[in-house]
């Protein structure tokens, strides 16, 4: 385990702050690669559990298939849909594209209008005072609601489904960004008074760093919600995507289907939980935000 020390230095072109070599303890890394093991392991375990008990449950409870269908037949709707070429409109891979590259779009409009007002917010008084009422009002409104509102002012175009996801990717990104800019100790702030440094230095030198673990942690609620708000808008009216792919199998009461289609969707949001997370490690490593 490697800790990182930063020090705010004035220099000859402005204020800097400066890394630290991080300080190597003994027997560290061996312990982080023994935690990695036993979390694999861990959920390696939980998995052969859950599927286990579901393919009994199934056989000895004699439930019929268009309720909870088998672990087997399960996997050969994924495996239908998997094993064909990545152009055919028959598996999932187009389907699969669509909705994430519409989310990636939402995802990106709606936090990076988040950190911005975020920030803003966390600024001036003023500004927070005349946002912040109707940021907890939009929240507040049940977004399945006013999906189809979007539909209509958008379309049924990758319009709606980009709305809709940078609507559910705005908030979190906002509040977090938000809460770790004014997290900041008063006595870093002084200093940089007493440094002369100017408003914009001491909010990406000071503000920033701090706040990152916190963005970070908004980035992680808001990459899910964003993949959620795109396959409610898909539900709605859409041609292709993986909403659609759910809705066409609910239509033949084609249940491994849908459930193909929620393994994959799972499956997704455990990746893009991963990526954020080692993106995280690699640009705040001094955060320890769920590593303990």
């Amino acid at each position: 385990m490697s800790e990182a020390k930063s020090t705010i230095v004035p220099t000859s072109v402005g204020i800097e702050t400066v890394q630290s070599n991080p300080v190597v303890h003994p027997g560290g890394r061996k312990k982080k690669a023994s935690r990695g093991v036993n979390g694999t392991a861990i959920m390696l375990v939980g998995l052969v559990l859950l599927f286990t008990g579901w393919a009994l449950a199934v056989k000895y409870m004699e439930i019929p298939s268009y309720i909870l269908p088998s672990p087997a037949a399960v996997w050969n709707a994924l495996w239908s849909g998997l094993a064909v070429s990545p152009a055919s409109p028959l598996g999932y891979y187009l389907p699969l594209w669509g909705t994430l590259k519409n989310a990636a779009i939402g995802l990106a409009i709606g936090s990076g209008l988040g950190l911005l007002l975020g920030s803003l917010m966390a600024e001036s008084r003023v500004i927070e005072k005349l946002l912040m009422p109707y940021a907890f009002a939009l929240q507040s409104l049940p977004k399945v609601a006013i999906a189809p509102l979007v539909v209509i002012w958008f379309g049924f175009g990758d319009g709606s489904k980009i709305a809709i996801s940078a609507l559910l990717a705005f908030f979190p990104m906002l509040i977090n960004s938000f809460t770790g800019l004014r997290s900041v100790e008063p006595e870093r702030i002084d200093l940089m008074r007493s440094l002369s440094a100017s408003r914009f230095e001491t909010y990406r030198i000071v503000k920033l760093p701090n706040a990152a673990p916190y963005i970070f942690a908004g980035l992680d609620m808001a990459v899910v919600y964003a993949l959620l708000g795109t396959i409610v808008a898909e539900f709605l009216g859409a041609q292709q995507g993986m909403g659609v792919v759910i809705t066409q199998a609910q239509a033949v009461t084609d249940v491994a289907g849908v459930f193909a289609a929620l393994v994959i969707l799972g499956a997704m949001g455990i990746l893009l939980h991963g990526i954020v997370r080692g993106l995280e490690a690699r640009v705040v490593h001094w955060a320890d935000r769920g590593r303990k």
